[in-house]
């Protein structure tokens, strides 16, 4: 593993093979000279007036051939050559004299002090700070208007299996006003924070005056100190880690300084990194800043879509925020109009907002399929009576609603439930099947929906609830 950081970089440890003197064991003749001797071997040193990481190496040894090796992967033939050294550190150098009569060698060691950024050419520096030409540095932002610039897996996962966050689905958070900044030159890291930051309740201890976020996250007002630097590690086995140092971070605070990478390239990097509490990791995605996605084409069509969950149906079920979503439950009743013996089952959260979604890669062609049927079961044990009266004031629902909505949203622009289709029934009964549909007949001219989303429960609120639903189908 090799480290850059602002004091320098660290290699991969190799056995040290110790360079000495050497004398030769080449006999001399009665027509030539005796052959050289290692303490005859000498060289100067002189390090650049203007850049003390390039050194001057002069021959003052004779010989009809001069090789020098640097002790820093580098060679070079001649009396007077040139080494560089960007890394700090302590180099063996080596000059191998040849004559007539033989050959043998001598060593000095050179110290470089300091390490000089700008004179490195790694790619993945290069493409993390912009290299040694963008003096200013490289600035990174959430990259909000994307799905999955968020998200939450297992620890043995390397995607966000458990939830991917919905584009601008964190608002007020202090997430999406921060501003990265990678500099080669000194290894510096700029944190713009704007004042606030978006934390993990879990890790509120860490800053004083956090308070709760809207959707019921934690933020804390901070700036970051301008003495932070970065690290750049690399292992053998080709994983890259991002480390910060101490108090600065990147996106969401979970108690960690430092990422993995598992992409970067010229305008888009992405990030795992651990939770420092719970057994978790949590995924960002981020882009350079002022860099926007091309825009992306999708057909214009309708397909038949069903899930009975006793058997696969043909759509794949994404949750949104923390909304605990089971595919393959036991029927709570199995009586009345579903007698199925496996449904789903929906359990809101906290979260002023639980849903569950269909991403259909086409834009939806509503002349052709306009009606979406499913079954609702709303158990008696739920609280409907609770107001929450922390519910602010925009909230349509203050308590738990014995309500069903499904929205058709446009995921190319950033906040899609601004032109959203919404239709929302109501359950009457608790304990029974309702069968229920959504007509969406009056949106036909429209053709920018690519998502169907289902929220039950109401949103705006923090009551929690346990629903089921069954035999979603969309038709004509």
């Amino acid at each position: 593993m090799f480290l850059l950081n602002k004091i320098g970089w660290i290699l991969v440890l190799f056995p040290v093979l110790w360079l000495v003197a050497c004398e030769p064991q080449v006999p001399s003749g009665p027509d030539l000279d005796p052959a050289p001797k290692s303490d005859e071997v000498t060289f100067e040193m002189e390090p650049d007036q203007e850049n003390p990481n390039i050194v001057y190496f002069t021959s003052t040894s004779g010989g009809f051939k001069a090789l020098w090796d640097f002790g820093n992967g580098q060679t070079a033939e001649g009396n007077e050559v040139k080494g560089e050294y960007p890394l700090k550190g302590v180099y063996t150098v080596t000059l191998t004299i040849f004559t007539e009569s033989g050959q043998a060698m001598n060593t000095k060691e050179v110290e470089i002090l300091e390490t000089n950024p700008l004179m490195l050419d790694d790619p993945d520096l290069n493409l993390l700070t912009g290299g040694a030409e963008q003096t200013e540095g490289k600035t990174w932002v959430i990259d909000s208007t994307q799905l999955g610039h968020m998200g939450v897996g297992p620890t043995t996962s390397f995607t966000p299996e458990w939830w991917a966050a919905t584009p601008n689905s964190k608002p007020g958070t202090g997430l999406y006003n921060d501003e990265y900044t990678f500099k080669l030159d000194g290894f510096s890291f700029d944190m713009e924070t704007n004042g606030d930051v978006f934390i993990n309740g879990n890790n509120a201890g860490d800053f004083d005056g956090a308070v709760e976020a809207p959707g019921g996250d934690m933020m804390a007002d901070w700036t970051a100190p301008d003495d932070i630097t970065f690290n750049l590690l690399k292992n053998d086995d080709g994983s890259m880690f991002l480390k910060i140092t101490e108090p600065g971070f990147i996106g969401f605070y979970a108690g960690v300084h430092t990422y993995q990478i598992l992409e970067l390239s010229e305008n888009k990097m992405w990030l795992r990194f651990e939770d420092s509490n719970d057994d978790q990791v949590w995924y960002h995605r981020l882009i350079t800043k002022g860099y926007e996605h091309p825009p992306v084409v999708l057909p214009y069509k309708s397909e038949h879509l069903f899930d009975t969950f006793d058997e696969d149906g043909n759509v794949t079920w994404l949750t949104d925020q923390v909304a605990g979503f089971n595919e393959n439950y036991d029927n709570p009743a199995p009586v009345g109009v579903n007698t199925s013996g496996k449904v789903a089952k929906y359990e809101k959260g906290e979260s002023q907002w639980d849903n569950i979604y269909i991403d259909l890669g086409y834009e939806l062609n509503l002349h052709e399929r306009s009606t979406i049927k499913l079954n609702a079961y709303m158990p008696a044990y739920n609280d409907y009576e609770t107001v929450d009266p922390d519910a602010p004031d925009w909230a349509p629902n203050k308590s738990l609603a014995m309500q069903v909505a499904v929205k058709l949203h446009d995921t190319q622009i950033g906040e899609p439930w601004t032109t959203q289709a919404q239709v929302i029934q109501e359950v009457q009964e608790t304990d029974t099947w309702a069968e229920l549909e959504f007509d969406f007949s009056g949106f036909v001219d429209r053709e920018d929906f690519n998502r169907i989303v289902i929220q039950i429960g109401g949103e705006g609120h923090h009551i929690p609830g346990i629903f089921f639903i069954d035999e979603f189908e969309l038709v004509e």
